[in-house]
C-alpha cells in the first residue's frame, strides 16, 4: 500500500505560499504559508497535520489492541498536541479517552501502552511520546 500527497509552493519564504492535496482527494489546494506555520494564523501547517495523523493512528490502534483483548469500545478520542522546537519536533502528547462498558481497566491500559508502541506513526516519529488515558467503563 502506497499513499501520497502533494505540494507546491510559490514565492519567497515569508511572503509566499502554497497548496497541498491529497491521493484520495479529502484535502485538495488546502493554502499554507509562513503566517500558518510561524505565527499562528488561520490555516493550517505541517506539525498539525503529523498531530492529526498521530491522533488518527493511535485511535485505531488501541482499538486493534483492545479487539485483541475481547474489547469492542464504543468510542476511542484521542486529541494529539506535537511540539515545535528550534526546528525540530521534539514531543507528541496524547490524551486519549477510552469508553468501553464493563471492561477491565487494566486491559484497557496494557492495550494503549501496546498502541503507543506499535502504532505505525509513533514508530516513525523520532521524538518524546507522552500518552495520558483516560477509561471510562
Amino acid at each position: 500500500m502506497k499513499r501520497s500527497a502533494n505540494a507546491v509552493w510559490k514565492g519567497s519564504l515569508k511572503e509566499g505560499g502554497g497548496t497541498f492535496g491529497v491521493q484520495s482527494g479529502a484535502i485538495e489546494n488546502q493554502k499554507y504559508d509562513f503566517r500558518t506555520r510561524f505565527e499562528n494564523a488561520p490555516g493550517t501547517n505541517p506539525e498539525e497535520l503529523i498531530a492529526a495523523a498521530h491522533a488518527t493512528c493511535f485511535s485505531m490502534a488501541v482499538t486493534a489492541q483492545l479487539g485483541e483483548r475481547g474489547i469492542t469500545p464504543e468510542s476511542v478520542e484521542t486529541a494529539c498536541a506535537v511540539t515545535f522546537e528550534n526546528l525540530t519536533l521534539t514531543k507528541s502528547a496524547l490524551t486519549t479517552t477510552v469508553r468501553a462498558k464493563g471492561a477491565d481497566k487494566s486491559k484497557v491500559e496494557a492495550a494503549a501502552d501496546a498502541a503507543k508502541a506499535g502504532c505505525p506513526i509513533s514508530k516513525v516519529l523520532k521524538l518524546d511520546i507522552s500518552l495520558e488515558l483516560n477509561v471510562v467503563t
